[in-house]
């Protein structure tokens, strides 16, 4: 939901119709972060943070990427996100009630910080072995993703071949390790059969994305809009951000297959590109992030979604 779709409204039309809406503040500056907690104010909310990976990377193989983009790419280059001004904007207001974390796990001290402040900390896991981790690293909840879901992938780190269970099995395998937490199952749930699903497979709540992104609140892009409203596939792919994402395939996707582990790196190369085939409303030409029962996503206010989802 970051970089675009997630917006206030989008959140507190959740929020009022009695979910629990997420703001993404990825991407975003720290005081837009800021102002955005500020206008949720008053609901029970959460904020989603990405945790910062490693500035080290094969330069030689980004380059070359950077390259083959041809005219109008940006300067690859590390940034942590805003991390250390992030996590002060939430430390230094009002407790948000919830604050979730991907790409990894924040250091306990920062756990313990934000829970000391009142917050829950809630943290992504593709894996036994990272809920394990989380779950040591004193995280209050698990948000369980699988590999149908939309967009990134939550994996503590990216590399090659790496196992991409789907959400039921996943679920399952954490359920039976007994790690004693609660478990929000994310990843291609987008109705109520979905919902039924994940919680019949031992997960406390569901967390849904694309089923969102036509509602009127999302600012989701017009193109993006109408892709996710047909059956067209999704294919895992780095050609945009140099980390593992899923998004509905298109020429992007098809012309850069080899695009290298290299996050953000590759996201600050091909990010004026992205932005120049939005102003053009050319959906071949940016990301399409999507999860893989995209086409059950309906058109209507999130407030209905809310309903259906919970009927």
């Amino acid at each position: 939901m970051a970089g675009g779709p997630s917006t206030v409204e989008l959140a507190a039309a959740v929020c009022d119709a009695g979910g629990l809406g997420f703001l993404a503040a990825g991407y975003r500056d720290p005081e837009e972060v800021r102002y955005e907690i500020q206008a949720m104010r008053g609901r029970v909310f959460g904020v989603n943070l990405f945790v910062p990976g490693s500035a080290e990377v094969d330069l030689e193989a980004v380059a070359s990427y950077v390259a083959s983009l041809g005219s109008g790419g940006g300067s690859p280059r590390f940034d942590d996100d805003g991390w250390r001004a992030k996590l002060d904007v939430l430390r230094d207001s009002d407790p948000v009630p919830v604050v979730s974390f991907a790409f990894g796990c924040p250091p306990l001290c920062e756990v313990r910080a934000l829970q000391a402040h009142g917050s829950e900390v809630w943290v992504t896991v593709t894996s036994v072995d990272e809920a394990r981790a989380a779950r040591d690293a004193g995280a209050d909840v698990l948000v369980v993703q699988g590999s149908e879901a939309g967009g990134h992938r939550g994996t503590w780190m990216d590399a090659e071949g790496l196992e991409a269970l789907p959400l039921l099995p996943l679920l399952r395998l954490v359920h039976a390790s007994d790690i004693g937490l609660p478990l929000v199952a994310a990843g291609g749930v987008a109705d109520a059969t979905g919902v039924a699903a994940v919680l019949a497979a031992g997960a406390s709540a569901a967390q849904v994305g694309t089923a969102f992104m036509l509602a009127p609140e999302a600012g989701t892009h017009p193109a993006h809009r109408e892709a996710i409203a047909s059956d067209r596939p999704t294919a895992f792919t780095r050609a945009f951000t140099g980390r593992l994402a899923r998004g509905i395939v298109n020429r992007f996707m098809t012309d850069h297959p080899d695009a290298p582990i290299a996050y953000p790196h590759i996201h600050h190369a091909t990010a004026p590109l992205r932005a120049e085939a939005r102003k053009r409303g050319d959906a071949d030409g940016f990301n399409l992030w999507a999860g893989e029962s995209h086409a059950l996503a309906v058109a209507r206010p999130a407030e209905e979604t809310v309903r259906a989802l919970a009927s």
